[in-house]
């Protein structure tokens, strides 16, 4: 089965910590602080490799980690940096967050490289600690925690036009035919599961990327059949071919049949019929002549009976003999030629890194009994490892609310002296 989704947990590196030492040599009993800082954390990074075509091998394992920051050690050694982890997909890959379906990132067009995830950074030794009141400080900053997030990865085929039409009307054939793809062709519903590219090279040098979408059928919309897990692929395509069997051989109705196509495309995504069309009416080598009933049917419907604007053009050929083929792909070059020459590409709706702790938010609320709370996961892990029972450590802790500007938003909110300050487990009075 072609693999064009799939749903992987991926987790930046965790900072390593910073360490906590005292030079010590035979000569300098009393030396100053030389804890060296953490290493920062690896991070996740999608890549395009133009080698791939599917996901499938993000079907076969869930979880992806990049690796930690190394803790800092004494005489001022710097931790090491984790190694950054770098997945590889396919060109056209949008990665969105699970939880939402927000856009991460799409790595289409001049996207080929982006960190998703960012490791955390690490923290700083006891060295940057000291002042001139507090020569010996005992407490080093730890590591930012690594960020784990589940995403979607959805792959949208990136191909100039796109091939639609119901089961058994000869899209495999026609793809056969004027590309170099070789698809599974036989007589029965359903041949073809999967996309299938192929390149067009056209007599003047030109030529253009089509795909053979299938699975669109009544109720693709919907999710009825393989719809949706192949009308993303028409989302980047700039033509669409409808194709229909114009020798009746299947008992199917042509025009019925675009339409119903069209409204799935529609219930899909409106702006998909915003696309120039163009009908293939396929199998005129079953018929005598190159017209009969039903193109003249599919021309009065579609052509003569429409404003210029909506004016669809129907195209007699045969994917067999290659009657009209050349004609046919001529015009969707003129088509092509009139539409923007830019890959589709989705903007990010979604950054992680302001959804979790790397920057370290915090909030501040107002109680019922008018106590100040504030939490957050930076807060209260400085609490956890900050002794507020000693004038350093409770210095120490002043310093860290002043630069995260917690002190500076109490203010703006109205916190005047004597007010309570409530931070988890613990609870102060406020005093400049």
């Amino acid at each position: 089965m072609f693999a064009d989704r799939a749903k992987i947990i991926i987790k930046s590196g965790k900072g390593g910590d910073g360490h906590v030492s005292f030079r010590r040599e035979k000569c300098v009993p009393d030396g100053g602080p030389d804890g060296g800082d953490g290493g920062k954390g690896g991070d996740i990074i999608f890549e395009v490799d133009p080698g791939l075509n599917t996901l499938t091998d993000y079907r076969h394992r869930r979880r992806y980690a990049a690796e930690p920051g190394q803790d800092g050690g004494k005489r001022n050694c710097h931790g090491k940096n984790g190694a950054d982890l770098v997945l590889k997909v396919p060109e056209g890959t949008v990665i969105k967050d699970a939880a939402s379906l927000k856009v991460i990132a799409d790595m289409s067009g001049e996207n080929r490289r982006t960190a998703v995830l960012r490791g955390g950074k690490g923290g700083l030794g006891n060295q940057h600690f000291a002042t001139s009141t507090m020569q010996a400080p005992k407490y080093a900053q730890p590591g930012q925690e690594a960020i784990e997030l589940e995403v979607c990865l959805e792959l949208k085929v990136i191909a100039d036009v796109g091939l639609v039409g119901f089961p058994n009307v000869g899209k495999s054939t026609l793809l056969s035919r004027v590309t170099n793809a070789r698809p599974k062709i036989a007589n029965y519903h359903f041949t073809t599961l999967q996309p299938n590219l192929g390149v067009v090279d056209l007599e003047d040098g030109t030529g253009f990327v089509i795909a053979d979408i299938p699975g669109l059928i009544e109720g693709a919309s919907e999710g009825v059949g393989l719809g949706h897990e192949f009308l993303r692929h028409i989302e980047r395509t700039k033509v669409i071919i409808h194709m229909v069997d114009a020798a009746g051989t299947e008992g199917r109705d042509p025009i019925a049949d675009i339409l119903a196509i069209n409204r799935e495309l529609r219930a899909y995504n409106p702006a998909l019929l915003d696309k120039p069309q163009v009908i293939a009416a396929n199998k005129i080598d079953a018929i005598c002549g190159d017209e009969n009933d039903i193109i003249a049917a599919l021309r009065a419907e579609f052509e003569t009976q429409k404003p210029e604007e909506e004016r669809i053009l129907v195209y007699p050929v045969s994917a067999v003999s290659g009657r009209g083929l050349r004609e046919l792909l001529f015009y969707v070059k003129e088509l092509l030629a009139k539409c923007p020459k830019a890959v589709t590409v989705y903007e990010s709706e979604y950054d992680p890194a302001l959804h979790f702790h790397s920057d370290e938010p915090y909030t501040i609320e107002r109680a019922d009994d008018g106590a100040f709370v504030v939490e957050g996961p930076k807060i209260e892990k400085m609490l956890g490892y900050t002794n507020l029972d000693t004038e350093k450590g409770f210095a120490f802790f002043q310093r860290f609310l002043r630069e995260q500007g917690i002190l500076s938003e109490l203010e703006r909110m109205g916190i005047e002296e004597g007010d309570s300050v409530r931070m988890y487990y613990n609870e102060f009075d406020y005093y400049k």
